[in-house]
């Protein structure tokens, strides 16, 4: 096996299969891809999407626990994809353009290049879309889809979502939707499979191009590094034994997600420098931002017990948004629902909330929220899990928790209009009996769940910003050679699903790397 290349990719997720892909499109450049995790080539668990909530606690979940909350749910698990393509290959592919107003600030903040205008052609260039809109792309390898009204159930949700204010509109039209509901659109192809960054960007050119090579599982121990220069990466291919190394003569980019990302640098010598010293890890560079700022979408629930049986076909069950701002002046939702057509008691049975066989969900998420929490390592062993903290609803001025609380209160709302109405036979959880706020404060801190997004754990900013790790380059500032392509170099979390904008992370990387 060749031992040396131009670049060396680690993590084979939603952006590093992206940025592989496009790196690799020039035959004088070599890319070493790795992957902790399998090959999704040829396997049906992964690719057929209408069964990706059977992925989550499985053999391709790095399951990552939460540690102890002092004002949420300390049972939940964060689901991070093991497995080529990485949480594009693992999640329910809700397709989102990244908002305008998102971008512009990012902008704003001193991300020179991040505006919508420099990021909108590069979702453009990578996909193939079926939307009516004139801005959208029809020649990328992302096919994206609109789902189709089939479900019975959720067109009384967008009925009953209108009543209460809510038009039915769609996405991905060029404007945010602040007010309003309407059926997804998902990164499927025509025939149920998940159109994941290694479905779309990978498979089609494996075998074809010797200037790139895919190795799965292959995971990254550390970033090497010489007189400040990163020079290649070590990693454990398989079990074992031993440790493998890989040199990159131009750059290395990590992609390894925003939990294995700060973690390996971490390991690296990059990180808190009274952090890295407890466990005896020489610092390269003191980076006080790296595992800092992790933000989420974080989840609650009200389930419902239907009345009349629920859809037994699906593109992949959660194909309804929901989106409002909970206070005026907004110029972005700051509350979301997803609507499940089927019931969801992942955080609900262990505290004797009733459960059903046949039932339906909306899911209010904070998505403007202000908690913060770390990534933190647990051991200097890269085979431990790191510590995951995201401190949710811990924001000083009770912000996230206000904006849960009116979002549980509109989807019973949204629940008590016709002809919703028609489809509920009792609500299950929270439940008729929990009515006051401090009671539906004690329900979420118990029950509350996460969309899965963790983000901006690297976060990127200018240099006058002490906790930003990377520059608008998405350089690893205080070492050359080294860039980081994930959502941890996000400064914020976009009020949307952010898969695709994780891909366009990898699209935006590869045009600055080949620049």
């Amino acid at each position: 096996m060749r031992e040396v290349f131009d670049y060396v990719v680690v993590g084979g997720g939603s952006s590093g299969c992206a940025l592989a892909a496009r790196l690799s499109e020039d035959p004088k450049v070599t890319v070493c891809l790795l992957e902790a995790g399998p090959s999704d080539v040829d396997d049906p668990a992964i690719l057929k999407l209408t069964d990706w909530m059977a992925l989550l606690d499985s053999g391709y979940d790095w399951d990552y626990l939460v540690e102890p909350q002092e004002h949420g749910n300390s049972f939940l698990r964060h689901a991070r994809a093991k497995v080529l393509g990485g949480c594009s290959s693992h999640n329910s592919c809700i397709a989102f353009w990244t908002p305008r107003e998102d971008l512009d600030e990012w902008a704003s903040m001193g991300c020179d290049g991040w505006s919508a205008d420099e990021c909108w052609p590069l979702i453009e260039r990578l996909e193939t879309n079926d939307g009516p809109w004139s801005g959208h792309g029809r020649s990328g390898p992302v096919t994206i889809m609109q789902v189709e009204p089939d479900d019975l159930c959720g067109v009384a949700v967008l009925e009953a979502a209108a009543a209460v204010g809510l038009p039915t509109v769609r996405f991905n039209e060029g404007t945010t939707v602040c007010e309003g509901a309407g059926f997804f659109q998902i990164n499927q192809e025509p025939d149920g499979t998940r159109a994941s960054s290694s479905r779309a960007y990978l498979h089609p050119i494996m075998g074809s191009r010797p200037n790139l090579e895919i190795r799965t599982g292959a995971w990254a121990s550390r970033v090497l590094f010489e007189a400040g220069h990163a020079t290649g990466v070590e990693y454990q291919q398989d079990i074992g034994p031993g440790r493998r190394t890989v040199t990159a003569r131009r750059e290395v980019v990590l992609s390894a997600g925003s939990i294995d990302t700060p973690k390996l640098l971490m390991l690296s010598g990059i990180g808190p420098a009274e952090h890295l010293r407890e466990f005896g890890i020489d610092v390269l560079v003191d980076a006080p931002g790296v595992g800092s700022n992790l933000d989420d979408h974080v989840e609650g629930l009200v389930m419902w017990e239907a009345s009349r049986p629920m859809v037994t076909r699906s593109t992949q069950w959660w194909e309804i948004g929901l989106f409002t701002r909970t206070e005026p002046g907004l110029d972005r939702p700051d509350l979301m629902m997803h609507y499940g057509s089927v019931p969801f008691d992942l955080n609900t049975v262990r505290w004797g909330y009733p459960t059903t066989d046949n039932g339906f969900c909306l899911t209010p998420n904070v998505t403007r929220g202000r908690s913060r929490g770390t990534v933190r390592l647990r051991t200097r062993d890269f085979r431990d899990r790191p510590k995951v903290d995201p401190r949710y609803f811990t924001d000083p001025e009770g912000h996230d928790m206000a904006v849960m609380l009116a979002g549980l209160k509109l989807a019973r709302r949204i629940g008590e209009q016709q002809p919703l109405k028609e489809w509920v036979a009792r609500e299950l959880a929270p439940g008729p009996d929990v009515v006051t706020d401090d009671e539906l404060v004690d329900y979420v801190t118990k029950t509350h769940n996460t969309v899965y997004h963790p983000a901006c754990t690297a976060k990127m900013g200018p240099a006058s910003d002490p906790m930003a790790v990377v520059d608008p380059q998405l350089r690893v500032r205080g070492v050359d050679g080294l860039r980081i392509a994930d959502a941890s170099i996000l400064p914020f979390l976009p009020a949307i699903n952010p898969n695709i904008t994780c891909m366009m992370i990898g699209e935006k990387a590869s045009d600055l790397l080949l620049r």
